[in-house]
């Protein structure tokens, strides 16, 4: 288990993190959340003794990560995966690690195969794409089999095929009864990962509960409704009726209304006794996204204006800006053939004299796909 108490951290007049407490406990996925800025990468850091707090102290397994005996056998960190020599192959990077913790060689092969990176296992790192780096990353934090792991951004730079396979494995690790504390900014992620979520905005707590409570206490479930669009009297008859019952109702842009305060039985009960026909009776529950946005809205620091493109692009009559034209540029390799006479790149045919040798016959799709082909071999 993972223990911080009252966790502060100031460089010079900023302070970063702010007397934050909370734990987290083996068994489950906890999701580490806030915005850019709001001290998630520098309580990590002291989680893992890289920072010093300037009050507080945070605990793993009742003691500072610096007093464990052998750390990366109990705890497993991937907080860059850029820290590595770009000159050191995969296997020999998890190699050294695996040496300085008295890990056995046959250990590095292992992780290898786990994370899918045995057949670029004696290529140097610097080759890797990022994807491929998280992978080594998290190679290196399974190295010592530890009960508890610590991930910031682990699916960054992954394809589909590569984050179904990091939320699997956070699942399964947790199942084993380890500790697992996850750093993202994918909500969506989060949402079918995380069973726990500790949430913080400038350096302070602001929530530490499962995802369900939180998307619960965080939002506004309501119900959508639709009435025929052709007969607005009946949308009128049903907002009064919805009303006098107790519920609030808004109008959606798309012309639907947004109930609140009602169930969906009792909104169906009131359209039958108000003789209204619904087109549409639909439940809506908030995302774990929409959920953290309502939450930390005063918590960020970095926020985008309008972009007026003052000076970047001349306005063109009847408002908006002109667009620079884009000149085509034929694909090379794979050609599709235009439909009959809408060819850009076929030659017109060149009209034979009479009495001359048969004319050579103008070039098709088919050479073409032969010529480009030869010339990208070249």
């Amino acid at each position: 288990m993972i223990e911080a108490v009252g966790l502060t951290k100031r460089y010079g007049a900023k302070t970063a993190v702010y007397n934050l407490s909370f734990q987290v406990r083996p068994g489950a996925v906890t999701g580490f959340l806030g915005p850019n800025g709001s001290g998630k990468s520098t309580t990590m850091r002291m989680m893992l003794g890289l920072d010093r707090p300037t009050a507080g102290h945070v605990t793993i397994g009742g003691h500072a990560f610096r007093s464990l005996p052998n750390a990366p056998r109990q705890v497993g960190a991937l907080l860059d995966a850029k820290a590595v020599h770009g000159g050191r192959s995969a296997r020999n990077h998890l190699l050294s690690l695996a040496q300085l913790a008295g890990i056995p060689a046959a250990r590095v092969d292992e992780v290898l195969g786990v994370v899918g990176l045995q057949d670029v296992a004696r290529k140097r790192s610097k080759g890797f794409s990022l994807g491929m780096g998280q992978r080594l990353g998290i190679a290196a934090a399974l190295l010592g089999d530890p009960q508890v792991l610590l991930f910031d951004e682990p699916v960054n730079g992954l394809d589909p095929e590569g984050i179904l396979w990091v939320r699997n494995l956070m699942k399964m690790l947790a199942s084993e009864g380890r500790t697992v504390f996850v750093s993202s900014h994918l909500m969506s992620e989060m949402a079918l990962t995380a069973d726990h979520l500790i949430v913080i905005g400038r350096g302070q707590l602001l929530a530490d509960m499962s995802v369900k409570d939180f998307i619960s206490a965080n939002s506004a479930d309501f119900a959508r409704v639709r009435v025929p669009d052709a007969q607005p009297e009946l949308r009128e008859k049903l907002t009064a009726s919805l009303t006098e019952s107790g519920g609030r109702v808004m109008s959606e842009p798309d012309g639907a209304l947004r109930v609140t305060g009602l169930q969906l039985s009792r909104i169906s009960d009131l359209a039958h006794e108000s003789d209204v026909r619904l087109w549409e009776l639909s439940p809506h529950q908030a995302s774990l996204e929409e959920a953290y946005m309502r939450m930390t809205q005063g918590a960020v620091d970095y926020r985008s204006t309008v972009d007026q493109r003052t000076g970047l692009q001349q306005p063109v009559m009847g408002g908006g800006y002109a667009q620079p034209p884009v000149q085509e540029v034929p694909q090379q390799g794979w050609y599709a053939p235009p439909p009959p006479g809408q060819n850009p790149y076929t030659a017109p045919p060149v009209a034979a004299p009479a009495a001359a040798a048969p004319a050579v016959p103008a070039a098709g799709p088919a050479d073409l796909t032969q010529r480009d082909t030869s010339e990208d071999a070249r």
